[in-house]
């Protein structure tokens, strides 16, 4: 019984520490909606990026990932030197400790 334990907490463990675990993002209240560019926009290596945010009760700003990747640096405005083919903008509401919060918005782009 004492390995079946042992095996169950190393499961439990590796699921926190590789990510695979379930995590609900809070839901605050926020809303998020992607202006423009519009989804299967054409578009250039910039694209500027056009987002409201409706602020909930924790939101204070938003994140941007491309094809899930976290734009570490974004501007607000611009994503910029998209390579050529189709993408996909997430922006995702944050609060003040930067958590993601379940307010998002995400368009697919074709890059020319």
């Amino acid at each position: 019984m004492r390995r079946i334990g042992a095996l169950v907490a190393a499961i439990g463990l590796f699921t926190l520490c590789s990510g695979a675990g379930v995590f609900a993002a809070t839901d605050d209240g926020s809303k998020l909606t992607i202006t423009s560019p519009a989804p299967g926009a054409k578009v250039g290596k910039d694209i500027e990026l056009v987002y409201e945010l409706t602020k909930g009760t924790q939101a204070t700003h938003a994140h941007c990932f491309v094809d899930g990747e976290y734009q570490k640096g974004w501007d607000k405005k611009t994503v910029k030197g998209m390579s050529p083919g189709t993408h996909e903008i997430k922006v995702v509401a944050a609060d003040k400790d930067h958590q993601m919060l379940a307010a998002e918005a995400a368009i697919k782009v074709e890059v020319q």
